[in-house]
């Protein structure tokens, strides 16, 4: 049996998440996206709570989930997190692979101060 694209994206974050938790020091910086947006949230997995959360999800928005917005949920994403007081995070790239939206955004937080 063939496995389609998102149960195989599934997995690979699953397996992800096995190794990848954010606790109240480091917390996790986890990034979704869907067709027409983009979401970031910083997680403290041990708490359960999320700490700070960015997204494109606008009333009346017509905005694609490209790399474009992907730079300024990472930009706005940092910002929060540093007004959280949180420097350090822990990326969880959702089980996409690491490049375009993923590494745009990771890049933007990055130069916006998070370190992860």
């Amino acid at each position: 049996m063939k496995l389609k694209r998102k149960e195989i994206r599934v997995r690979i974050h699953k397996r992800v998440r096995r190794k990848v938790t954010g606790t109240a020091a480091r917390p996790r910086l986890a990034v979704y996206f869907s067709l027409r947006n983009v979401t970031a949230q910083v997680i403290d997995d041990v708490a359960g709570h999320t700490l700070a959360a960015a997204s494109t999800v606008r009333k009346g928005s017509n905005s694609l989930a490209n790399v474009a917005s992907a730079i300024s949920i990472g930009k706005a994403i940092a910002e929060k997190a540093k007004a959280a007081n949180i420097t350090s995070v822990v990326f969880d790239r959702g089980g996409h692979q690491y490049h375009g939206k993923v590494k745009a955004l990771a890049d933007a937080a990055r130069e916006a101060g998070l370190q992860f």
